[in-house]
């Protein structure tokens, strides 16, 4: 059955194309879907993954990076003295009020005070030492180049951050996040920025670079275990961005939005496919009819629809992958916030494959039609 499923599929294929691109084209979708979702809440923790960190520490209970508070200074001074610790950055975070120059209406963004010297661990993968070292200016800024739009200003442009005037000193491609527009800033040039006095003597968190990056519990538990760390919690860099991350899918009712389109995108993909191959059984139900009159049993029959359905998978697969490879990177140089890796791609594969499956099943009762009596008509 198998050699006849896919010699039928090849013979007939004008009656397969249109099952071939509902399958084709739905999992385009999923893939789509899952870049986008992936690239959206991958964004929440853009700050930690692009950064060398191998310890944050923060304050208790902080549910995500851009929801931290102000921590004592004094904590350096442990974290320093720690023989684990290589580096130690203080990172201060401020929610501010942004005005161009031109008197556009004020845009709320957060502003990120680092380490302006070349060998700054916070936003290494983003920032050249070039662009870190326009920070050396005074009150410079840095921002996303997709955010110029909407801040109203161009690159060498005066704004102003809480009535402190600023100059956008460089632009970068991938610091948006989800939430919100984010600027840059030298740690000396956030604490100028910070209304309140008693910010400007505080940092947000503290990030630290490992001797050996292996040994990450073993620094943690060290740190954890001394008497002076005091009421403050510390999350290695890969577990404090997974938990941004799921505080933004599942936490803000984002998640379930996702969720839910998934299921809608899932459920039209096997109703359009299934119909479209129940189209092409019912066309071919005198065929159908002269197999079971020469003997094969409705259970081959069926068995026959269900490898033409994975053939059909197999080629609306091929066809959406293709599409996503094209389209995802295209996608990605407009700045729009896509992310795939292997796991997330075979999990959309098998989607797809399941959806052709389940096409299949429901295409089936278009066998009923398919009885010998037919060949008398």
């Amino acid at each position: 059955m198998v050699a006849l499923a896919r010699k039928t599929l090849i013979r007939e294929w004008p009656r397969f194309f249109p099952a071939i691109m509902a399958i084709g084209f739905a999992g385009l979708l999923l893939f789509a879907q899952a870049a986008l979702v992936m690239g959206i809440f991958g964004s929440a923790a853009v700050y930690i993954h692009d950064s060398a960190g191998d310890l944050w520490v923060g304050y208790p209970g902080t549910q995500s990076v851009n929801l931290g508070r102000s921590i004592n200074n004094d904590l350096e001074i442990l974290l320093r003295s720690s023989p684990a610790i290589a580096q130690v950055e203080p990172m201060l975070w401020l929610d501010s009020d942004w005005r161009a120059a031109h008197g556009q209406g004020g845009v709320s963004i957060s502003v990120i005070g680092i380490n302006d010297q070349s060998r700054g661990l916070l936003f290494q993968k983003l920032l050249l030492p070039a662009v870190r070292a326009a920070l050396l200016q005074p009150a410079g800024v840095i921002v996303d180049r997709a955010d110029l739009d909407q801040l109203g200003v161009r690159l060498g442009d005066m704004a102003w951050i809480d009535k402190h005037p600023v100059r956008v000193v460089a632009t970068v491609s991938g610091l948006r996040s989800l939430g919100g527009v984010n600027v840059i800033t030298s740690l000396s040039t956030a604490r100028w920025l910070a209304d309140n006095p008693s910010e400007s003597h505080r940092s947000t968190y503290f990030v630290a670079r490992l001797h050996h990056p292996e040994q990450v519990q073993e620094a943690m538990d060290m740190l954890k275990g001394h008497p002076s760390f005091g009421p403050y919690a510390i999350w290695s860099a890969q577990d404090f961005s997974r938990r941004s991350q799921l505080f933004w899918l599942f936490d803000t009712g984002a998640g379930v939005a996702v969720g839910f389109l998934a299921i809608i995108v899932f459920l039209v993909g096997a109703i359009i496919s299934s119909q479209a191959l129940m189209a092409v059984i019912i066309a071919s139900s005198r065929e159908y009819a002269t197999l079971n009159a020469l003997g094969a049993g409705m259970r081959a029959l069926r068995w026959l629809v269900l490898e033409q359905a994975l053939w059909i998978g197999g080629l609306g697969l091929t066809l959406g992958g293709s599409l996503s490879l094209i389209l995802l990177p295209i996608a990605s140089t407009h700045d729009v916030p896509v992310a795939m890796n292997l796991p997330i791609a075979l999990s959309c594969a098998a989607l797809v494959l399941l959806l052709s499956v389940i096409s299949g099943l429901f295409a089936m009762r278009g066998l009923m039609r398919a009885e010998p009596a037919l060949l008398l008509r």
